[in-house]
Parts: C-alpha cells; sequence; structure tokens
C-alpha cells in the first residue's frame, strides 16, 4: 500500500487492515518455514506496510 492510501483511511479502517495484514503475514511466515512461500519478498513488503499504518496510527491519535 502507498503511503497516501494508508492515510487517507480512518482510525477504525485502519486497525481493521492492520488486524488483517498481521494475519496475513503469520500464514505467509508458515508457509515460508515449510518450504511453500515463492517469493519471500513478500515477507518484508507486508512487515513494510504493518509499520507505515503503525505510524499513521501513532500520528492520527496523536494529532486527535
Amino acid at each position: 500500500m502507498k503511503i497516501s492510501e494508508i492515510r487517507g483511511l480512518g482510525i477504525n479502517e485502519l486497525q481493521t487492515k492492520n488486524n488483517e495484514l498481521a494475519e496475513e503475514l503469520f500464514r505467509l511466515k508458515i508457509r515460508h518455514a515449510s518450504g511453500q512461500l515463492e517469493s519471500p519478498a513478500t515477507l518484508g513488503r507486508l512487515r513494510r506496510d504493518i509499520a507505515r499504518i503503525a505510524t499513521v496510527m501513532k500520528e492520527k491519535e496523536a494529532a486527535g
């Protein structure tokens, strides 16, 4: 996700998206451990998206 897309979401949407990405990251880690993951780069991309969402959530909580 792009940061502009993330900033356009509300707090509730950000929390929902964060939970969805965390679950997806968990599933990908399991697939990676079992050797079924085709592209390990997706793990890094997902972690960065989760970090971006966390950053925007903190910014919105501090401003609001």
